[in-house]
């Protein structure tokens, strides 16, 4: 009990009341906390999908059968494809497909239908405008995966191939995006907010020179730190549990592991995203420079994290790079406890790398900072 006595009448404990009253004050700071996530997690975690949906299909039936009819039927009954045009020829669909006016082209020849009677393989030709490479791939994917589904249904014993594989996705069995993306996003999130909000809090005192007061005050330099740290790591706590409640409710994304194990890492990643903003806070002289100078750590943290892309996509450079961004560690950690459930005996790894991470940016603002102050 004593120790609780000597903390209700520390110095730290009436500094970081003071900082919280400063806090709530600032309108700027409560909106930079609550608007900006809730806003990013909602329009990165749907903009940010590789899914295509809704490629207007022209078309050109030659056969006008019903089996043709049904093929179109099976390339639009998902909603990847949309029959946006019926042309009269080959000609007409290319132009369609030149002038931007479809994604896609299907021309079915006027024998498809006898070429299905007798047993012959029955081709169809696909026109894909190939100007987004990235969609055309996909496209392409889904035409060739449909009509193959397609032609299995009319003709289920015809040339059984000798080996047929059995795919079972785990963790994520209907291949929902967002599962991958929202995680990301929200590592993402809490580095933009944590390092721009303490670094903005910092600068302003030095704008407004609240800062030189409170070094005429009898608290140390690691007494102010401390003060100004530990309301920011409790207002961003409730940033972690107001993404999450979003990633959970909006975009349905599971939540298989330890919710404990899941705030304490968080937490510590939060004391890197701190860690950055006081650094940033202790070499610029204005709001303005810390925003500009965020750029250039914040978008090569993120590019290199795994948030939007994969890390195995990467150039092998690159991938053995990511291992010194703490952003890589904390969307492993988010993506193993969220989606695999799994705990420290997997995530150890990653949760020493942001450890040491915290305990390294935040000695080198601690001593910037103090260097600073003297």
């Amino acid at each position: 009990m004593n120790w609780i006595k000597t903390l209700l009448n520390s110095r730290i404990l009436t500094l970081a009341i003071k900082e919280f009253q400063q806090i709530l004050r600032s309108k700027e700071t409560l909106i930079m906390l609550i608007i900006p996530p809730t806003v990013q997690m909602l329009l990165y975690g749907s903009a940010l999908n590789p899914d295509v949906h809704y490629l207007k299909l022209g078309i050109v039936d030659y056969a006008n059968t019903y089996e043709t009819r049904e093929l179109v039927s099976a390339l639009t009954e998902n909603k990847v494809f949309i029959a946006e045009k019926y042309t009269l020829n080959t000609q007409e669909l290319g132009e369609q497909v030149r002038r931007g006016k479809i994604t896609a082209g299907l021309v079915i020849p006027p024998e498809f239908k006898r070429n299905l009677s007798e047993g012959k393989p029955a081709e169809v030709q696909v026109l894909v405008d190939a100007v987004d490479a990235n969609t055309a791939g996909i496209a392409q994917g889904y035409m060739n995966q449909i009509i193959n589904q397609f032609s299995q249904r009319l003709s289920p014993n015809q040339a059984p191939a000798l080996i047929s594989p059995q795919t079972i996705f785990l963790y994520n069995p209907g291949l929902v995006s967002s599962w991958f993306f929202v995680p990301g996003v929200l590592g993402l999130v809490l580095t933009l907010i944590s390092s721009l909000v303490s670094s903005v809090t910092v600068v302003r005192e030095k704008d407004i020179g609240t800062l030189e007061q409170l070094l005429m005050t009898p608290a140390e330099a690691w007494e102010i730190l401390l003060a100004k740290i530990v309301p920011l790591f409790v207002l961003l706590i409730g940033d972690i549990i107001l993404a999450l409640s979003l990633a959970r409710l909006v975009f349905r994304v599971p939540f298989r592991g330890n919710l404990v194990l899941f705030l304490v890492l968080s937490g510590l990643y939060l004391f890197v995203g701190i860690g950055i903003g006081i650094m940033l806070a202790t070499v610029c002289r204005t709001q303005q420079q810390v925003v500009l100078t965020s750029f250039f750590i914040n978008l090569p943290m993120i590019q290199l994290s795994g948030a939007i892309s994969p890390i195995e996509g990467m150039p092998v450079v690159f991938q053995y790079l990511s291992l010194l961004n703490p952003l890589r560690h904390y969307i492993a950690i988010v993506r193993g406890i969220l989606l695999k459930g799994v705990g420290l005996e997997v995530l150890w790894f990653h949760a020493i790398a942001l450890l040491f991470f915290a305990v390294l940016l935040l000695s080198i603002s601690v001593n910037n900072f103090r260097r600073q102050l003297s």
